[in-house]
């Protein structure tokens, strides 16, 4: 296996996971690979033929020139020669001849609990390769995979959040299980709902599409309908990217990363507001208006708040007012103001009335198979509002958990 691994030149394999290779190979380490390959499959649900999956990853997640080249579909013939080289060396390990005994505890082993998304990616493509019947339509089951998902960590993933490490480089890091959420599992604000619709499929197809701030009342399913774009048809090449307040410094270099990718990405910022003291508003506020370099046209933010102009504003900016004839005009309230301006896009997301919060207790309680009759849920929900001091589609939804509760209490 040595002389195998010694051929690559594209794929890089770690040198750690090189070592339980080679001993496990050699008939001298055989439990802690097995252990590594636990591991991976215990982190993204894989099942079935462990070592084929492994192969399957390596393949994934490489990003190199020929993987690259591929997710873009650009014509880069050494670039191909090469991965080409390296795919026939990958098949030849992928069809590695493990002792019988050890060959059999590779290919038994069950997932534990729902595959990730890179899990899924992983295990399609594994089944592609191991159906290939030479050298050639291994090959093209790899290129075939970049061209459908892309290279790396984009291609097997499709939710990021950013950490920062010890160098103070800020690092997408995958979510492994992100909630599917339908568009219709969520009730009511349908033109809301059409309105982010569109501007997403637009941004998609390649089309114009405005930043966006969802802004309201809290509770209404602002965050929901951004998530809900993720897993939507035809949708399949975006990704989203979630980033908190404190991180708004490291925007930039986000974006130097993700600017020259073949997917769409959408910089997602939920329950985004910032106080008087504050500024780091101004980093939002630079990479949306864009500065000598813009913004790339495969990245949107979209940021969901309580507040309509996210900055909090004061009596005191009120008063610092210039006059110049008829016209006056607050400096610090125009730069504050300034930051909602620049999302093209501004959707309000309001509190229901009664009658609206009643329905979509009604229509929860129908879709989760409550048995309470629609009078019993009417007072239910009039007695919900009232402890609670209001209404939302949130209340809603703890209403029927606490209603479903109480039901699997008394049966």
């Amino acid at each position: 296996m040595r002389e195998l691994l010694d051929k690559l030149i594209l794929y890089e394999i770690a040198p750690e996971e090189r070592e339980l290779m080679l001993a496990a190979a050699g008939g001298e380490g055989q439990g802690p690979f097995l252990r590594h390959l636990l591991e991976l499959s215990g982190r993204h649900g894989l099942s079935g033929d462990l070592w084929h999956c492994y192969v399957a990853w390596l393949i994934a997640s490489a990003q190199n020139t020929f993987s690259l080249a591929q997710e873009r579909r650009a014509q880069s013939k050494a670039a191909e020669t090469l991965g080409r080289r390296d795919l026939s060396v990958l098949r030849e390990l992928f069809f590695w001849p493990w002792p019988p005994q050890y060959r059999e505890l590779m290919i038994c082993m069950e997932t534990a609990g729902r595959p990730s998304d890179a899990g899924l990616a992983v295990m399609e493509l594994a089944k592609s390769l191991a159906q290939s019947e030479d050298e050639e339509s291994f090959a093209r089951a790899g290129q075939d995979f970049y061209h459908r998902y892309g290279a790396g960590l984009f291609g097997m993933n499709r939710a990021f959040n950013v950490r920062v490490d010890e160098k103070g480089r800020a690092r997408l890091n995958p979510l492994r299980n992100t909630e599917e959420i339908s568009l219709d599992s969520l009730i009511g604000y349908e033109t809301q709902k059409q309105r982010l619709r569109d501007n997403t499929e637009a941004f998609i197809a390649g089309r114009p599409a405005n930043n966006v701030l969802l802004f309201g009342d809290g509770g209404t399913g602002k965050s929901a309908t951004v998530k809900s774009m993720l897993y939507r048809e035809g949708m399949e090449g975006l990704r989203i990217i979630q980033v908190y307040r404190h991180q708004m410094k490291y925007l930039t270099q986000i974006i130097d990363e993700i600017k020259n990718r073949n997917y769409r990405f959408i910089i997602y910022m939920d329950d985004l507001s910032f106080e008087d003291f504050e500024t780091e508003y101004k980093y939002l506020k630079a990479v949306i208006e864009g500065g000598l370099e813009p913004r790339p046209e495969n990245v949107l933010i979209y940021a969901t708040s309580n507040r309509r102009h996210l900055v909090k504003e004061t009596f005191k900016d009120r008063n610092d007012i210039d006059y110049e004839g008829d016209i006056h005009r607050s400096d610090s309230m125009e730069e504050k103001l300034s930051l909602a301006e620049r999302f093209g896009l501004q959707i309000y997301y309001g509190k229901p009335g009664r009658d609206e919060f009643h329905r979509i207790v009604l229509e929860l309680a129908k879709r989760e198979g409550l048995s309470l009759d629609a009078e019993k849920l009417h007072s239910e929900a009039t007695k919900w509002e009232i402890r609670r001091g209001g209404v939302s589609g949130r209340s809603a939804r703890q209403l029927i958990d606490y209603l479903k509760g109480m039901e699997g209490k008394t049966q």
